[in-house]
């Protein structure tokens, strides 16, 4: 029998194995558990009492059903002073027919619309420029037509946030539950991209946002020139404009249950991937180290797996059981670790997908490779500019 001391296959592998672990470990324990641990302490505070006034903007393009089905969730928002804005982008649908009933209702609820002489730019960029320049508040809470809060206190819990040195808040979007293989996986890849950049954000790091559930002030935008740098990009109008604006000082982010947004299944996976390859897009042109440390991450995690299996099938051919024996111990170790603080996740976002955490997370490398060779042999200005 060949001694573990002796080895040195089975050192390197205990070696690579342990460095893999110990990489994970740290993801886990560390930014992935913050928006869960955040979670239980903002829901635990009294309710808020700081309500400074703010306008809501959408941009709509035929979304009459969506607007129908959820506006008057955003309209009747227990909350002391808002004013809600939908600019309109040409919608051949019934959208202005629903915006029209609906002000009848609602006199805090304002439309306008994109003019059709509007070339050379992102036209969902101008909508929410025009929107903002229609506002009458400091605070603007941006989603889009098709997002419905689970509570009436949602915009109540983001303006917790609304405090002096503060520029941005950040919170969470999912897709509404169901049954289905595809669900239940975008349910899961969506739950981990927010443990990613909201994890990152509440340490201090944030680097992206995403329009269908954020509020920053006018005086940033203003400031910033709009979204002046990426005017001519289809893309960019939350991650971009967030991951230029954002530090350690000024941003927050709003994790308790009352501010959940919902969004419903897109139609087809099409829909859904190429969405997903053009945050890839975009990605490319973030500043800092967050795409080189989700990357990491999830490298680290395809190599782990791999190295288990190598080690396992060494272990058992030279007959080294003790090593076979750690491996394997590492391996469950880190699993364990992973699934809690996955499944406490899902729990305090309300996302019933614990039982299919365990497969998502062994197929997560590849569903993340996969979506890499789209965007490299795909053509990248279909994703970039209009």
């Amino acid at each position: 029998m060949t001694h573990i001391d002796y080895n040195p296959v089975i050192l390197i592998m205990m070696s690579f194995c342990g460095l893999l672990f110990l990489v994970q470990l740290y993801y886990f324990l560390v930014p992935y558990s913050r928006l869960f641990r955040s979670n239980r302490q903002q829901d635990k505070l009294p309710e808020n009492t700081n309500c400074p006034p703010l306008s809501v903007i959408m941009v709509t393009k035929d979304s009459a059903s969506m607007l129908k089905e959820n506006l008057p969730s955003i309209l009747e928002q227990d909350y002391p002073e808002y004013e809600v804005i939908v600019v309109n982008d040409e919608s051949a649908g019934e959208d202005e027919d629903i915006l029209k009933i609906l002000c009848s209702r609602y006199p805090h609820l304002y439309r306008t619309f994109i003019p059709k002489s509007a070339r050379y730019v992102s036209r969902k960029k101008l909508g929410i420029a025009m929107g903002i320049k229609a506002s009458k508040y400091d605070w603007i809470v941006v989603t889009e037509p098709y997002c419905k809060p689970v509570s009436k206190n949602w915009l109540k819990s983001m303006a917790r946030n609304f405090l002096p040195g503060t520029d941005i808040v950040l919170g969470y979007c999912n897709y509404y539950g169901g049954k289905g293989f595809f669900l239940k996986r975008i349910i899961s890849d969506m739950l981990i991209v927010s443990m990613r950049f909201l994890g990152k954000a509440i340490s201090g790091n944030p680097y992206m946002g995403i329009g269908r559930n954020m509020a920053y002030r006018k005086d940033i935008y203003l400031k910033h020139k709009g979204f002046y740098n990426q005017l001519t990009l289809s893309r960019g109008d939350d991650d971009l404009f967030i991951n230029e604006i954002a530090d350690r000082n000024n941003t927050k982010v709003c994790a308790c249950s009352d501010s959940i947004m919902r969004m419903p299944t897109p139609k087809y996976r099409k829909i859904w991937k190429d969405d997903k390859i053009s945050y890839e897009v975009t990605g490319s042109r973030y500043k800092g180290m967050a795409r080189l440390s989700n990357s990491i991450e999830t490298w680290s995690a395809m190599l782990f797996n791999i190295s288990f299996i190598v080690s396992l099938c060494i272990g058992i051919v030279c007959r080294e059981w003790i090593f076979t024996a750690s491996v394997c111990a590492v391996w469950i170790i880190r699993t364990i670790i992973a699934m809690t603080v996955y499944c406490k996740t899902a729990k305090a976002m309300g996302e019933k997908v614990s039982a299919f955490l365990f497969i998502y997370d062994l197929l997560r490398p590849l569903y993340s490779m996969s979506l890499k060779t789209g965007y490299i042999t795909r053509n990248k200005s279909d994703y970039m500019r209009k």
